[in-house]
This record gives structure tokens, C-alpha cells and sequence, in this order.
């Protein structure tokens, strides 16, 4: 991004030979960068001084964007480009993580709660980044192939427009599912933590 208007951009570095501004007509050395647009932060232009600020303060990231297109990036933006998932619309229907009982003095070494605890096996971690995604399909970690399919298959007919007169809120749920399949297949592309069934596997 370009720098912060009264801050002086960082110039180039020294060891470089100069290279002349890129700003027309002009023969002043470029020794300050900026990016030629949003979709090529990483391509720069450079410029003097004097035109480095002027082309910083007239800037505008989101410049031909429509409002909703401003909305949705700032939204992705607030959340490190990670999938969101709206508040109080996730299944909640999931075990309760095991690690949250952990006892590392034993305080409740003999109760019941630790004995039931000690009894179950322990069970794969689930990625932090795709807890929400089970949680709106309802499904348990790890995650095998064909439970994804046949589960996003049975909750898109559920929750299709045409099944549901229309309703707003069961278009709002299928977005949501549309999301979590997505990222949970993308997982499943790159084979970490998703179990292949067996005669999938084999070559």
C-alpha cells in the first residue's frame, strides 16, 4: 500500500541504481514506489518526492468498487481473509472438545465427569479454522469423502429456495452451507487430516 499521507515514503534502496520518475514529464530521479493498482499491489511505480504525494493523496483502494463490493472486502479484510460464519446461525450440535476438561493438577481425578473422560478415546484435534465448517454441516472430524457429499447433497435440498417457499432464512442457511463445503472440500484437495475411504486410497 502506498504510505500514510505526512509520513515520508520509504525510498528505494541505495544500492540501486536510480530510475526516472515515472510521472510524465518529469526527469527527477524515482526514488519512491507506489502500487499501480489494488489488483497488483506487488507491481509499483515509482516517483519523486513531490509526485509520490500527490499520487498518494489521491489514492482510492476502492475506486470503481459498488457498495456491496466495498462491504465484502472489508469484510474479508476484518477477518485475515478467513472464512466468517454469522453469530448464532452455526449448528452447535458438536461434542464438547475434551481438551476444555483437561486436569493437570487432578482436581477431578475420581468423579465421575474425569472417569467418563478417561473412558473415551481420545480423538483427532480438529483444525482450529474448520470448526465452523462441521459445525453447519454436522459433521464429526475426520471427515471422510463420500459423509461430505452425501451431507452437503442432503442439506442443499433442505435448505433450497424452491423447498422452502422462498424464505429468506433458509437462503441465508444454504449460503452458509455452500461455505463450510466449500472449505472443508478444499481441505480434502490437499489430503491433510480428511480419511480417504480404503478403496479410495488404494492405487
Amino acid at each position: 500500500m502506498p504510505p500514510r499521507r505526512g509520513k515520508r515514503p520509504e525510498p528505494a534502496d541505495p544500492d540501486h541504481p536510480l530510475r526516472p520518475c515515472d510521472a510524465p514529464g518529469c526527469t527527477a530521479a524515482g526514488e519512491f514506489r507506489a502500487p499501480k493498482s489494488r489488483s497488483t499491489l506487488n507491481d509499483y511505480l515509482w516517483f519523486c518526492l513531490p509526485h509520490v504525494r500527490e499520487y498518494n493523496s489521491a489514492w482510492d483502494y476502492y475506486k470503481g468498487m459498488g457498495p456491496n463490493e466495498i462491504e465484502a472486502n472489508l469484510r474479508h479484510d476484518t477477518a485475515w481473509q478467513r472464512p466468517t460464519w454469522p453469530l448464532g446461525r452455526l449448528g452447535g450440535n458438536r461434542r464438547f472438545d475434551p481438551e476444555y476438561l483437561r486436569d493437570p493438577l487432578g482436581l477431578l481425578y475420581g468423579t465421575p465427569l474425569h472417569a467418563n473422560r478417561r473412558a473415551e478415546p481420545k480423538q483427532p484435534e480438529v483444525p482450529a479454522e474448520l470448526r465452523a465448517a462441521l459445525d453447519v454441516l454436522g459433521l464429526e472430524w475426520p471427515v471422510e469423502q463420500p459423509a461430505l457429499r452425501a451431507r452437503y447433497k442432503e442439506l442443499a435440498k433442505r435448505y433450497h429456495p424452491d423447498a422452502n417457499g422462498g424464505d429468506r432464512s433458509a437462503e441465508d442457511r444454504l449460503k452458509d452451507v455452500n461455505r463450510a463445503y466449500s472449505l472443508l472440500r478444499q481441505r480434502l484437495g490437499t489430503g491433510r487430516g480428511v480419511t480417504q475411504p480404503a478403496e479410495a486410497a488404494a492405487p
